[in-house]
């Protein structure tokens, strides 16, 4: 699994997209994307990891850059998407950090 990662709107998909030279159709079947929404309300991260790592390249925003939310909620939401972004990082053959459109490999090798 190639697990990519970068802030909102940096150019995650399209650069899967480009290296894979996938169409929308096949990213939609072959990747996940937006996972860090998934782990505010899971309370099995290691299992979702389990699961998303099925999938050929998992996508999550980094969303522990910026202030810290004041309310509880939010503040354990991204707590959850860090771990879980740790956890798919663990199980990833590569990982991808996109910022601006600029791919930097951070594990593995650029296989796409």
């Amino acid at each position: 699994m190639i697990f990519v990662t970068g802030p909102l709107f940096s150019g995650k998909k399209s650069y899967v997209k480009q290296r894979m030279g996938w169409d929308d159709g096949t990213l939609a079947r072959r990747a996940v994307w937006d996972v860090q929404d998934l782990a505010a309300r899971c309370r099995d991260l290691e299992g979702l990891a389990a699961e998303l790592a099925q999938k050929d390249v998992v996508m999550a925003v980094e969303v522990g850059g910026g202030v810290v939310p004041i309310d509880p909620a939010e503040r354990a939401a991204r707590e959850a998407a860090g771990r879980l972004a740790c956890l798919l990082a663990q199980r990833a053959e590569t990982v991808v950090r996109v910022f601006c459109g600029i791919p930097t490999v951070l594990k593995g090798e650029e296989t796409l």
